[in-house]
């Protein structure tokens, strides 16, 4: 790995931090994609126009922006993960547990994302199409699933690599030290 600069970091944190920026923005037009999809098929309903598999293009869209927000979500500490243990250890205990969750993550994550792009790949070679109204090879819409896994599978080893180096996990948010900064986290995660 390319080590910071005085200056900022090195040329390869910043093509990872811009891959999960990449896919948070994605996971977000999809969520716009979704908006606009089920307004359309609301209003479209009281008019009498009917959007052909809204409904299969708004799961797929659903699915995309899930999947392809998980490494942001991760990268930046807002996924949930359960601290009561290692907020409570210090030291080579809590690296550790910490290694044993990202080394125990990153096996599942990456036999998810494998066997997801195994999938894709398979759909697009027996092209394999939607059976609904409208006939979508189904690798397309299955893009957004192995793609965000896999980019949670870099991201997971992006923390394991950064983790065994000795650096503090990136994904760990500091705890507030404020109550006006307990307020501002709950209202940013919109708890």
């Amino acid at each position: 790995m390319i080590a910071p600069t005085a200056t900022g970091p090195g040329p390869f944190r910043r093509v990872l931090d811009g891959l999960y920026l990449l896919a948070g923005w994605l996971a977000g037009l999809f969520l716009i994609a979704i908006l606009l999809l089920m307004m359309g098929l609301s209003l479209g309903r009281e008019i009498g126009l009917n959007i052909p598999a809204g409904d299969d293009f708004a799961s797929w869209c659903m699915a995309a922006m899930a999947f392809l927000g998980l490494a942001h979500t991760f990268k930046h500490g807002d996924m949930i993960r359960v601290g009561l243990l290692v907020d409570r250890l210090t030291g080579r205990a809590r690296w550790a547990v910490e290694m044993f969750a990202l080394l125990i993550g990153t096996g599942f994550v990456g036999y998810f994302a494998w066997y997801a792009a195994v999938m894709t790949w398979q759909s697009w070679q027996f092209n394999d199409t939607a059976t609904g109204v409208v006939a979508v090879p189904l690798w397309i819409p299955q893009l957004g699933f192995s793609g965000g896994l896999a980019i949670l599978f870099i991201a997971f080893m992006d923390e394991l690599v950064h983790v065994a180096a000795g650096g503090a996990p990136r994904y760990e948010r500091p705890p507030p030290q404020t109550a006006d900064e307990v307020i501002q986290r709950a209202m940013e995660s919109a708890v």
